[in-house]
């Protein structure tokens, strides 16, 4: 029977964070099959995602909030065992979606584990770890998961439209994965580990994250204006409006106060931002389809 503490370190809301790559791809390559489209996102976000969060918990042994968990509790061999059995499961549903997507999962795995692992642990590594999140929760997982809805082939994963949002989404992970670790200084340095938030401090991240989320939305009003209408490139930036306002309005608090750079405060901006990019990718999906 699984322990409450190990349910707890899979942290499966947590996924609903990462959904807005999976909305974005999948919302583009969409064409009709729900099957396909309910499997790989079950095998995502049910399981891959779950597995790797229980794996990297494992590993990292937190005492101080984490991401989707404010108190975590002590991890036990559990945790890894039955991470290890769902990440087997997921790449044997896989297998039903095609070969190139297992293919895909199979590497992902391998590389969120080599996140955390002793052996290894590039969450030690700031520029290289920074990078692999970023490339791998962004771009690549937009590829599989167009490979996987779309049943596309290579040729056409390698056309400019779906190669630039591949693009855009990791360039939008690359900003905003720094600010998921803003209030995990201390326990960082604790564990010796300088990930890039550390190490470009408070302020630095926000001022990263606003930086390279500016980026992304330029790159994204220009995708959207250059491959649908302008009217969906401002649906964008009005749905993404709150987000914005809600992230100057913490970096204020935070200059006034450091202690407001918590646990709590970036939960909210990671809830905030994931429902208006869920709910626009998840809008222009239906659109696409009218």
């Amino acid at each position: 029977m699984l322990s409450k503490s190990t349910l707890l370190h899979l942290r499966l809301p947590f996924s609903f964070f990462l959904m807005p790559v999976f909305c974005f791809a999948a919302g583009i390559a969409f064409s009709g099959d729900w099957f396909r489209l309910l499997l790989t996102f079950g095998i995502l976000h049910l399981m891959v995602y779950p597995a790797s969060n229980g794996y990297n918990s494992y590993y990292d042994k937190d005492e101080e909030s984490i991401g989707g968990l404010e108190q975590p509790p002590p991890v036990s061999k559990q945790l890894l065992y039955v991470s290890l059995l769902i990440d087997g499961i997921a790449l044997l549903l896989s297998l039903m979606v095609s070969l190139w997507f297992t293919l895909g999962i199979l590497l992902y795995g391998l590389v969120s584990k080599a996140y955390s692992n002793d052996a290894i642990r590039l969450k030690k590594m700031p520029i290289l770890g920074w990078l692999t999140v970023g490339f791998f929760q962004g771009g690549f997982t937009f590829l599989i998961v167009y490979q996987g809805v779309a049943l596309a082939s290579m040729t056409q994963l390698m056309d400019g439209k779906i190669l630039f949002a591949a693009l855009l989404s990791t360039v939008l992970l690359l900003g905003s994965y720094p600010m998921t670790q803003v209030y995990q200084h201390s326990e960082d340095a604790r564990r010796g580990d300088l990930t890039i938030s550390r190490m470009l401090g408070i302020r630095g991240t926000f001022l990263f994250t606003g930086g390279a989320f500016a980026l992304a939305t330029m790159g994204y009003v220009w995708y959207f204006s250059q491959y649908f209408s302008i009217q969906v490139a401002f649906a964008f930036l009005a749905t993404l409006s709150p987000v914005v306002l809600f992230f100057g309005w913490w970096f204020w608090q935070t200059l006034q106060n450091p202690r407001q750079a918590n646990f709590k405060n970036t939960m909210r901006l990671n809830l905030y931002s994931a429902i208006c990019m869920n709910v626009f990718f998840i809008g222009l999906g239906i659109w696409l389809q009218r």
